[in-house]
């Protein structure tokens, strides 16, 4: 199931299930769950909570890894790969917008998105190009020199962002990432992470419970209960 049959799924699953063991209890979140998401794509996953979009977003993103089924990004089994070797992975190819920005308030805004850098051989002038590059981007280079309370919630998202963008991964992966801002803020963010899908290609997997939110997706995929329910283009 995919939005273009044409491009390369980037993402494929198949028949994927995750479950948690509490004790005694087994607990499946995930019940067969099928997805393409062709590269360039931009989806927005709905449904009520505990419908297990977060999961599915976690196991994409190889933070989390799959009870069973397979999981493939470009053509890789990443719940294959020995710990070490994910990290590798996730560092290269993801990167991730929360809700809560995660920015250390100690550092710049600059500061903050070179972190990502810091695990790399790039020398301290390549990360400080790199990260102003993405600041650019994102609108906000004016605000590098500014720690995160120095900002607003609306420019701290945006610096969130451009600590993802900095890498230059394939896919973002985006867990409610204007649930703590205003409309008027929300759309202005939206509105970026469009841009950067339909101008620069890159693949958005975004989870949120704002139906205004996921019109800004190519198309969305709803969830309920574990098992994904319907899926419409926009």
């Amino acid at each position: 199931m995919s939005a273009d049959t044409s491009l390369f799924p980037l993402v494929e699953i198949r028949q994927l299930t995750k479950a948690y063991v509490r004790g005694k209890q087994v607990l499946e979140v995930l019940h067969g769950i099928n997805l393409d998401i062709p590269e360039g794509d931009f989806v927005a996953l709905m449904g009520p909570s505990g419908s297990g979009k977060t999961t599915l977003l976690n196991l994409i993103g190889g933070i989390d890894s799959p009870t069973g089924g397979l999981l493939k990004i470009d053509g890789q089994r990443i719940d294959d790969l020995p710990g070490d070797e994910l990290a590798a992975w996730r560092a290269n190819t993801v990167g991730f917008i929360f809700q809560s920005y995660n920015l250390m308030p100690v550092l710049s805004a600059q500061k903050n998105v070179e972190l990502p850098l810091l695990l790399t051989d790039m020398s301290a002038g390549e990360r400080r190009d790199r990260a102003r590059i993405a600041l650019q981007l994102v609108g906000i280079l004016d605000r590098a020199g500014h720690k995160p309370n120095e900002l607003s919630g609306g420019q701290q998202q945006r610096v969130a962002i451009a600590r993802a963008l900095v890498s230059d991964p394939r896919i973002l992966i985006c867990d409610e990432p204007t649930g703590d801002l205003d409309r008027k803020t929300a759309d202005e963010v939206l509105t970026l992470l469009q841009q950067l899908n339909r101008e620069f290609g890159k693949t958005i997997v975004m989870v949120t419970h704002d139906p205004k939110a996921a019109e800004y997706a190519r198309r969305t995929v709803h969830l309920d209960k574990g098992t994904l329910v319907t899926e419409a283009a926009h």
